[in-house]
């Protein structure tokens, strides 16, 4: 009997053979321009956020470099002081536009970063431990997370910031407090349908830790969704932000964030002075536009089923 030769190829493992997760990911993320195009401004606002303090002409937290009679000066015109143009203007207190823009961009994406995580965290586990144990628990959670729901966010944030004050961790204690609910429904609907699938099933019959079931079955399934949720969110926390900011609950005057940057070009529209509300407007814009690009084909990927 001749030995048959084997092609290599044939008996090399599949797994070798397959494209690793990330490569696929990346591959289906590039399937859309739009998502590129919205994945590359994303990258180029946080790079502007993060390195504010190196590339801004100015800083606009010091009062030292303000000058009063640099005030509503329009795009181009040149500092009395210094000579130095300004090339998107100035406000009404002297600060250079372009400076307070890639500040309160930083600030904003602080904020909205730092509240979605903080809220996901929590929504998290409470809607992990609403899926899971079901009953009383279930209740109890759903019942809390109902009643938030069931106000505007924007008008559970104003009654909060006017108890709590102004400043950067007020806020985001006020933006946690309106989204927690929004993962902890999108964990608990995810985990109910996983939960009375076969392999929780074998995992309790083999008398699997609580904590493990939850943390090492359940979780990693539920992660997909929660994550377009969360990306989602960050754009909606941003708005939020700029909304309460706008109506001067959010922060300081002394931390400029996009949305009190608006505020405070916003009387003077009437006049001409188009410049200290339209180019913030402007980047906050840009941001939640790059954020939704991304987020839309994130969501594709995860559930294909919702191409078009």
């Amino acid at each position: 009997m001749g030995i048959v030769a084997t092609d290599p190829v044939d008996i090399a493992p599949a797994a070798s053979r397959a494209q690793s997760p990330w490569r696929r990911f990346a591959a289906e993320f590039a399937e859309s321009r739009l998502a590129l195009l919205g994945l590359a401004m994303l990258v180029a606002i946080v790079v502007l956020a993060v390195a504010a303090p190196v590339i801004s002409p100015q800083n606009p937290y010091d009062l030292a470099q303000l000058d009063v009679l640099d005030s509503r000066l329009a795009p181009g015109e040149t500092s009395s002081t210094t000579g130095k143009p300004y090339w998107l203007g100035t406000d009404d207190q002297g600060r250079d536009m372009l400076s307070g823009i890639f500040y309160g961009i930083r600030i904003s994406l602080f904020v909205g970063i730092s509240s979605t995580v903080i809220a996901l965290a929590i929504g998290l586990v409470l809607g992990l431990a609403a899926a899971y144990f079901g009953g009383w628990v279930d209740a109890i959670i759903m019942r809390i997370a109902d009643l938030q729901l069931s106000f505007p966010a924007i008008l559970i944030a104003l009654i909060l910031l006017a108890v709590l004050g102004q400043g950067v961790d007020k806020i985001i204690a006020a933006l946690v407090t309106v989204q927690w609910a929004y993962y902890a429904r999108t964990v608990r609907s995810s985990a109910i349908v996983e939960r009375q699938k076969e392999y929780v099933e074998a995992a309790q019959v083999l008398a699997l830790s609580r904590p493990r079931i939850v943390f090492r079955h359940l979780l990693p399934n539920c992660l997909p969704p929660l994550i377009v949720v969360a990306t989602v969110q960050v754009a909606h926390a941003i708005q939020l932000e700029a909304a309460l900011s706008f109506l001067g609950l959010g922060l300081p005057i002394t931390e400029p964030s996009i949305g009190l940057l608006i505020s405070n070009g916003f009387q003077y529209m009437l006049s001409g002075k188009y410049w200290i509300s339209f180019y913030p407007g402007l980047a906050l814009l840009l941001t939640i536009v790059a954020i939704n690009l991304v987020a839309d084909q994130l969501r594709d990927i995860m559930n294909p089923r919702l191409k078009r």
